[in-house]
């Protein structure tokens, strides 16, 4: 019945919601003025009929005061202690007007004290008519259960945070954690603190009936959130992050925008300071080309050269939908909306010899940097030709374009599967480096190099969104191809930023190798991911905890540890996280000659020459036992053929 009642007058349109309350308060000033002179009096006053005048005035007047003062704009249920000062002025207002018509009207024998009483009445009623209205609209059958939670950091951020999240939501703050020592034991906004570092903390938690543990620290650096996480992860408690600082002062994200504990989170490590000089030397008033432009480091890139101060900034992709994005969103961008900078998004595939070089006809470019690339390794082992096709041939096309256009810069982002490849997509990105080092010597008035650099956190067909979704699936289990095999790991934003300064420190042919840190085994990580979502890894120890760990292989051409150099020959620079490898290459000469061999077996669809082929270029390259390419395969099998080397 309630429900219904409130759901009819919510429907109500707002001219007619706004006519119920001004009615609603004029009774309230009639029954206020009425109340007030019969305990003027001590009895029941009588004489409404003789003060009709009085009473009218009286009423058209406060009506006319709410109105000015906004109270028939605000809505019911949203209506905060904020509005009593306004009802204060309001009722004032009225009684002051009650005031003036009796000393201008003595004749009318209202008592002169009875303003004083209209006014106690009148502000009972107007405002316990509002809390009674918000109360009514903000009632529902059943209040949903919310999750008591801990918030780590009793800062100016937990206690904003405390006050965000208030008397609604999903969340139900029930204590603070700490490790300042000198809150232990006091209370902070009503919440007690709690020492963070307690032996005692889990049994404490535990009978708060705490769920979830949420970090209110933004502003902590990523060794501190490590140490945080650290303590807390074998905890049974599911964890939970407010977004980082730079999120929320950038607008891209609100305080209370809650969200699941990042991998940057477990695996972040100090940044180091960019030098503004080499941000600034390939991209500042330049014309910049970006391939692949809608991929993870591609979009990146994009990002930091309109920030970096580029003139103009050419995005190719193949993708329509992936162009769409990152040109829809660079759009919004303070400097293109100024003009600052032009954005030119382009449809096109790099193997598009004729595309690319009228792209490189139409614009004057002075800094290339390449991303687009096929990067995903079993895909690329099934479809080997077309990732050849696209990370090779695609790679030298755009090269000697830039170089024959004059094209002062020319940066490839490679891979550390380049280095002594057991797959194609690795054997691939080992030829687009030396077919840049081999034009170095053709070419002198345009510098190319190339970064190197392992896996990136939150890129696409990364590990930590499969391990995401396998997690909140419910299903039961997170895969994991090998209990030993390890990558190196880093974020997007710090990746792409020592790509361009990278790229600004080159002379020419060189490949450039980044820091990645220390490498991190992926069953460790999947396990700190199950632990920090509540849960348990079941396993012989722990045989009824909620998410198994299964082992599925190695996939064809995965390596268990990838590596940055293929010799050890590498010298810092002026950089600590980048380092300069000097590394083997054929002339040109060779290397074209080879190249066209390459292509003619590929034209063949000459699976056996193929890898011949890549043996005898890419030094360390060990091939799969067999072809992984599902239709040569298929192809074979309806043709009476051999579908294991290719022979």
């Amino acid at each position: 019945m309630q429900k219904r009642v409130r759901n009819q007058l919510q429907a109500l349109s707002p001219p007619f919601k706004k006519a119920l309350m001004v009615g609603m308060d004029a009774l309230i000033v009639v029954f206020s003025f009425w109340a007030a002179l019969s305990l003027r009096i001590g009895d029941l006053y009588d004489g409404l009929g003789h003060a009709f005048i009085v009473l009218s005035t009286l009423v058209l007047a406060t009506i006319l005061i709410f109105s000015g003062l906004g109270f028939y704009r605000m809505v019911m249920r949203y209506i905060g202690w904020r509005v009593a000062e306004r009802l204060t002025l309001g009722v004032v207002a009225s009684s002051l007007v009650l005031l003036v018509i009796m000393l201008v009207a003595p004749e009318a024998g209202i008592p002169r004290s009875s303003f004083v009483i209209y006014a106690l009445v009148l502000f009972t009623l107007v405002a316990g008519s509002r809390i009674l209205a918000r109360k009514f609209f903000s009632m529902t059958e059943r209040m949903p259960a919310r999750q008591r939670v801990a918030l780590y950091g009793a800062g100016t951020t937990g206690r904003l945070l405390l006050h965000m999240l208030g008397r609604a939501g999903k969340y139900h703050p029930v204590v603070f954690l700490d490790d300042n020592a000198a809150l232990h034991g006091r209370e902070v906004n009503n919440l007690r603190v709690l020492d963070a570092g307690s032996d005692e903390l889990v049994e404490q938690l535990q009978l708060l009936e705490v769920e979830t543990i949420l970090l209110a620290i933004p502003s902590a650096r990523p060794s501190q959130r490590r140490k945080i996480l650290a303590r807390i992860e074998p905890m049974p408690f599911h964890v939970l992050t407010v977004p980082c600082m730079q999120e929320i002062i950038s607008g891209a994200a609100k305080l209370d925008d809650v969200r699941e504990v990042d991998v940057e989170d477990l695996l972040g490590r100090e940044p180091v300071s960019p030098n503004e000089e080499l941000l600034r030397t390939c991209i500042q008033a330049k014309t910049v080309l970006v391939t692949g432009a809608g991929g993870s480091i591609g979009s990146e890139i994009c990002r930091q050269v309109i920030e970096d101060g580029a003139s103009r900034l050419i995005l190719v992709d193949i993708s329509e939908f992936s162009l769409y994005q990152i040109d829809k969103e660079l759009r919004a961008f303070h400097r293109v909306v100024e003009g600052a900078v032009e954005v030119v998004p382009v449809l096109g595939c790099v193997t598009d010899a004729q595309r690319i070089a009228d792209l490189f006809g139409a614009f004057s470019i002075d800094t290339v940097y390449h991303a687009a690339a096929y990067k995903h390794v079993p895909l690329v082992e099934h479809n080997p030709i077309e990732g050849l096709q696209n990370n090779t041939f695609g790679t030298f096309h755009v090269a000697e374009q830039a170089a024959r256009a004059g094209v002062k810069h020319f940066v490839l982002i490679s891979t550390d599967k380049a280095v002594r490849p057991t797959n194609i997509m690795g054997a691939s990105k080992r030829l687009a480096e030396m077919s840049l080092q081999a034009l170095q010597q053709d070419f002198e008035g345009t510098i190319f190099s190339m970064v190197r650099f392992g896996n990136v956190l939150g890129s696409s067909g990364s590990v930590v969104p499969l391990f995401h979704e396998q997690i909140r699936s419910g299903q039961g289990y997170v895969t994991v191809t090998h209990p030993e095999i390890t990558r190196y790991f880093m974020t997007i934003p710090e990746a792409v930023q020592l790509v361009i300064q990278a790229g600004a420190m080159a002379r020419g042919g060189e490949v450039f190798v980044l820091d990645m840190g220390e490498p991190v085994r992926i069953v460790d990580l999947a396990r700190r991911m199950i632990r920090l979502s509540g849960l348990e890894v079941r396993d012989a120890e722990h045989p009824d905890g909620d998410i198994e760990l299964r082992f599925s292989g190695l996939r064809p051409g995965e390596k268990l540890y990838e590596e940055l150099l293929i010799g050890d020959g590498a010298r810092g620079t002026d950089h600590p996280k980048i380092m300069c490898a000097d590394e083997h290459y054929p002339p040109m000469a060779v290397l074209e000659g080879a190249l066209q061999a390459l292509r003619a077996s590929m034209d063949a669809r000459d699976m056996g020459a193929i890898r011949e082929h890549l043996v005898g270029l890419v030094k360390g390259y060990a091939p799969h036992e067999q072809v992984e390419d599902w239709v040569w395969q298929a192809l074979q099998r309806r043709q009476g053929g051999n579908v294991g080397q290719g022979s």
